[in-house]
């Protein structure tokens, strides 16, 4: 797969009634970019271009904060770190909602929950599809973009206060929002 990050872009058509769409990219991908065309134009595969928004990734620092903060509210409510960090997912994490067929719930919640500790899923409703249940599927904080990482601690840190925690002051969770790349 080839990734670039678009500077500008510009649309036109041409003499043959084809929109053209040219971008313009940093000068260090150049020679990917270059690869890329020579190979689209000598090989009959067809590619399919995808653009989108570029999203920042959090740190390691703010996922660390994360599980710190579930540690210690944990300790005060006598639960564990684990347990805190799946009842936030649930409260403020990112979901989908898929109608899977009945026979089938108990191996796709496995499947799903296997992917990790945030991976959680939870029984919805029975679906309007006719032997079919919804089930609520939660991602786990490591698919999680900036703003929704910053929810959950957001979420953590209002759990925290509540209870007595002494969190870190705002300017410092604001330095840890911005140092999220």
């Amino acid at each position: 797969m080839n990734r670039f990050n678009v500077l500008d872009a510009n649309v036109k058509v041409n003499n043959e009634f084809k929109t053209v769409l040219s971008i313009t990219i940093p000068a260090e991908d150049r020679f990917a970019a270059m690869e890329f065309a020579n190979k689209l134009k000598t090989t009959k595969k067809q590619y399919v271009a995808e653009l989108k928004q570029k999203t920042t990734k959090r740190s390691l620092d703010a996922n660390a904060y994360c599980w710190v903060l579930c540690d210690e509210i944990a300790k005060i409510i006598g639960s564990t770190k684990e347990m805190v960090y799946q009842k936030n997912i649930r409260e403020v994490g990112v979901f989908q909602i898929t109608p899977i067929k009945n026979a089938a719930v108990k191996a796709w919640r496995e499947a799903w929950e296997d992917h990790g500790l945030g991976w959680i899923t939870d029984i919805l409703s029975e679906s309007k599809l006719p032997g079919y249940t919804n089930v609520i599927n939660y991602f786990g904080s490591s698919m999680y973009n900036t703003k929704e990482m910053s929810r959950l601690i957001d979420s953590l840190v209002t759990e925290a206060q509540e209870i007595g925690i002494e969190t870190l002051p705002e300017d410092e969770l604001k330095s840890l929002v911005e140092s999220w790349r």
